[in-house]
């Protein structure tokens, strides 16, 4: 990570009230730097072969929760209480009156940052513009209405969409595979083109619908000889 250190070792324990019964370590930044966040690992080696060695770690943790900060030069992190002398000094980590000490530092170079949210503009549907410039343009119309002897084409499945009066009688139970009309009784010619031309906005469609649902409507069966 760029930076120096140091490991400090207190045979006798770091904390006089505890009057020499622990060992000490710690590591220590050895070189210029401000907070500098890190992740540590002391491990006292097992030197009897047997590999059982003593690790404290904070390797396991997150990184929000993990890294410690070291605040300047000369700054420390370990544990007063490492080890009890009495128990070392029976124990495989100390051979020869040498101890063998292993530690690995991973700096922090990046701070976390929690989940952000984004605004996306949704822009306004132009569901209803497409469906009037299909209606206009009269390709693959499979049924159509009859108004006052004048004929409309349109779209099954559109009404189907747009209207559970159509969705019902078009594709329910009752719905008939041959219907190629249907009937709209009260209502002019005139009324229903003009509610067909205002049709590309949402509310012009939903206007014709509504009036066709409430006014009655029937089918006309052809069927092709």
């Amino acid at each position: 990570g760029g930076y120096l250190w140091a490991i400090y070792f207190y045979p006798d324990g770091k904390s006089p009230e505890d009057n020499a019964a622990y060992i000490s370590l710690f590591i220590a930044l050895a070189s210029e730097g401000t907070d500098v966040r890190a992740l540590f690992e002391l491990t006292l080696l097992d030197q009897s072969g047997k590999e059982r060695h003593k690790v404290h770690s904070h390797f396991g943790r997150t990184l929000e929760s993990g890294p410690y900060t070291l605040k300047y030069r000369g700054s420390m992190w370990g544990y007063k209480r490492f080890f009890k002398r009495m128990l070392l000094e029976q124990s495989d980590y100390l051979k020869d009156d040498c101890l063998s000490v292993h530690c690995s530092v991973g700096v922090v170079m990046s701070h976390t940052e929690g989940p952000k949210i984004f605004s996306i503009a949704v822009p306004p549907s132009n569901i209803g513009h497409h469906f009037g410039q299909l209606l206009e343009s009269g390709k693959q119309t499979d049924v159509s209405f009859e108004v006052d002897g004048e004929f409309f084409p349109a779209h099954k499945l559109v009404l189907a969409a747009r209207s559970p009066v159509f969705r019902a009688q078009l594709f329910g139970p009752m719905k008939d595979h041959n219907t190629k009309q249907i009937e709209v009784e009260d209502m002019e010619a005139p009324v229903f083109k003009v509610q067909c031309n205002t049709s590309s906005s949402c509310v012009g469609l939903k206007l014709m619908l509504l009036l066709i649902a409430f006014t009655g409507l029937r089918f006309m069966m052809a069927t092709s000889h």
